[in-house]
């Protein structure tokens, strides 16, 4: 699919980088540009640098390197096209498409989207004014929710009715059924998904409407909660979390997410003003939910329901994600068998201390092991002691088990070596998720040892690169001198016709010089390799702050001594005689002299004018 050029160009100019990846990340203004821990690799410390001015990000940790469109097809698992939309119906930009019919997918993926939208009004508004939502209204009061709130979350009333909805909407049967919103009935009639019951919109990380949770009345026939069905194409549960797009904010600025496991107990936390909490969709939380928190930096979850229920994943998953995205997972200490949600209503401070004071999610669950038992009596402490080994010998690694088992040994009053093998025969058929874990570990571990070789920082290639063996200081200094060259173009675009790209000794920065001459930075990264874009994209973050007369002078004495080298290699092949070898000799000596001169302030200037363009016009010595 292509979307024209000058639409892509109007969305690039039209995204705010700063605010795209603020929504993401903690990020600060450092000097001219802006600093962030990159939530595309997950650090403890900043290593994303981002240029306003130029619209770019250069992580000098993961060396992850792009523009607006290139951060949202990151972050947001989208292709090129995908991302172009996704920022074009963010900033209003309309697109035009390539060829006629292309398009037509995305196109039907908005009119269902749009249709949902379109439907969390019309059950908004019946919720505020109509009179067959009194009974909701009253429920909603009952439970602490006035009109800012429902207004707030578009809190909404499915009618008691068979098709108002459907009818509404004049929605054909299969983009009725596609959206989630309804289906065709066995007397072949268009039939409303939710009846007679308080809806909850659900909208991803986006924004975007995908669908519904409904409540039904106390007192109601069926079940308590329904959600949108699992066909509807539109909407993925295992990938939405409730609240997301409305508590991303807090959920950056505290590294930290509140996990549910109903929407009311979201909506509760946010009326004790404690703004990051989330809840599953009536599923299990899985990794696809661990690695959308991520991306929004969340470093710690705080488990706010109780774990023995359906709403967590198996106990060796947990663990798994906690050492995969370097997790922190606990448990909030809120009292048994309460909601989250009735203790906002009844005691904020107490809500708030609650996610406060958590518990490591290993030592919750060893102690429930240890509650259940009788202490008292030797064959009540080692029954005791054997559910808390079954509970610890899941964890993954050996220097979070033992000190557990000590602590279980002495509370337990048994030998900690008998625990400990214990233990080891409940390993013995270890969980393949830990198994993956212990291996991911494993080659990370061997990917370090193997590291005789020296890495460079900042390599040409947007990767970690290994130093070659013949590698010298002098091909570092000359690394540099030409990486400050391309800085001194990305900030003084005039400077590019005083260069060339046969000056530059590296093939990436030849390439990534003549992009930046011939399409402006704007357009550079576009019209060269994937090394040369990256690099282009970290210096510009990096920004220039030198000499200019010094940059130049650095670009012509290297040129210039690489042509030293092949007029040298001319001169041996030549007959001492031979007019050619005399005019070679001559050139020699012209260039030694000139470069000379780069080295005094009085005639530097002078020198660098006459050089650039004579190392242009004999940049065949450099060849040879």
């Amino acid at each position: 699919m292509g979307i024209h050029g000058d639409d892509i160009a109007k969305v690039r100019a039209s995204a705010d980088l700063v605010a795209l990846i603020g929504e993401h990340t903690d990020i600060k203004r450092s000097g001219r540009n802006w600093m962030a821990r990159c939530p595309l690799h997950g650090e403890r410390t900043p290593s994303l640098s981002v240029n306003a001015e130029k619209g770019v990000y250069y992580c000098f940790g993961c060396q992850r390197s792009g523009d607006a469109i290139t951060f949202v097809q990151e972050i947001e698992k989208l292709d090129f096209v995908g991302a172009v939309e996704s920022l074009a119906s963010r900033y209003g930009v309309q697109l035009r498409y390539t060829t006629q019919g292309e398009g037509t997918t995305r196109a039907r993926k908005r009119l269902l989207l749009d249709a949902v939208a379109e439907a969390v009004d019309f059950y908004h508004q019946r919720l505020l004014d109509s009179p067959d939502a009194g009974a909701a209204r009253g429920y909603l009061r009952s439970r602490g929710y006035d009109r800012s709130v429902v207004s707030a979350y578009k809190l909404g009333w499915a009618p008691d009715s068979w098709d108002e909805l459907a009818k509404h909407l004049r929605l054909n049967a299969a983009d009725l059924k596609d959206s989630g919103l309804g289906f065709v009935n066995k007397a072949d009639r268009l039939q409303d998904s939710f009846r007679a019951r308080i809806m909850f919109p659900i909208a991803d990380e986006r924004g975007d409407f995908t669908g519904f949770g409904g409540r039904e009345l106390p007192g109601g026939e069926g079940p308590k909660y329904k959600n949108t069905i699992g066909e509807a194409a539109v909407y993925d549960k295992s990938k939405l979390l409730y609240g997301l797009h409305a508590h991303r904010e807090g959920i950056v600025k505290e590294g930290e997410a509140i996990i549910c496991e109903g929407y009311t107990d979201v909506i509760g936390f946010a009326n004790a003003n404690i703004l990051r909490a989330v809840a599953t969709c009536g599923t299990a939380l899985t990794e696809e939910h661990i690695k959308l928190l991520k991306r929004f930096s969340a470093d710690r979850l705080v488990l706010a329901f109780d774990t023995d229920q359906a709403g967590l994943a198996a106990a060796e998953r947990v663990y798994e994600w906690e050492q995969k995205f370097e997790l922190d997972v606990r448990v909030a200490d809120l009292p048994p068998g309460v909601d989250p949600d009735d203790v906002a209503r009844e005691d904020p401070a107490e809500l708030a201390r609650a996610v406060q004071e958590t518990t490591p999610y290993m030592r919750f669950r060893m102690e429930r092991a240890l509650a259940g038992g009788d202490l008292s009596s030797p064959e009540g402490r080692a029954r005791s002691a054997e559910r808390a080994v079954d509970v610890v010998s899941e964890h993954p690694d050996a220097l979070v088990r033992d000190p557990y088992l000590m602590e279980v040994a002495d509370r337990c009053r048994v030998e900690v070596s008998r625990l400990r093998e214990l233990a080891s025969k409940a390993r013995q058929k270890p969980p393949a998720t830990a198994g993956r874990a212990q291996q991911g570990r494993a080659q990370r571990g061997g990917a370090q040892r193997a590291g005789a070789e020296r890495e460079v920082p900042n390599a040409p290639d947007g990767e970690t690169q290994v130093t070659r063996p013949e590698a010298t200081l002098t091909d570092s200094l000359a690394t540099a001198a030409e990486d400050e060259a391309i800085r001194l173009v990305i900030d003084q675009p005039d400077q590019a016709a005083r260069l060339h790209a046969s000056l530059f000794g590296h093939s990436v920065r030849q390439e990534a010089f003549q992009a930046l001459r011939d399409n402006g930075f704007d357009g550079a990264p576009d019209r060269c390799g994937p090394q040369a874009a990256d690099l282009l994209r970290r210096l510009a973050v990096e920004g220039f702050d030198a000499d200019r007369d010094d940059v130049l002078a650095g670009v012509a004495r290297l040129a210039g001594q690489r042509t030293l080298a092949g007029l040298n290699r001319g001169l041996r092949s030549y007959e001492p005689a031979a007019d050619a070898r005399i005019e070679v000799s001559r050139s020699f000596t012209w260039l030694k002299q000139e470069l000379e001169k780069l080295d005094e302030p009085a005639t530097r200037r002078r020198a660098i004018d006459e050089l650039l363009p004579w190392l242009v016009s004999h940049a065949e010595w450099r060849a040879r």
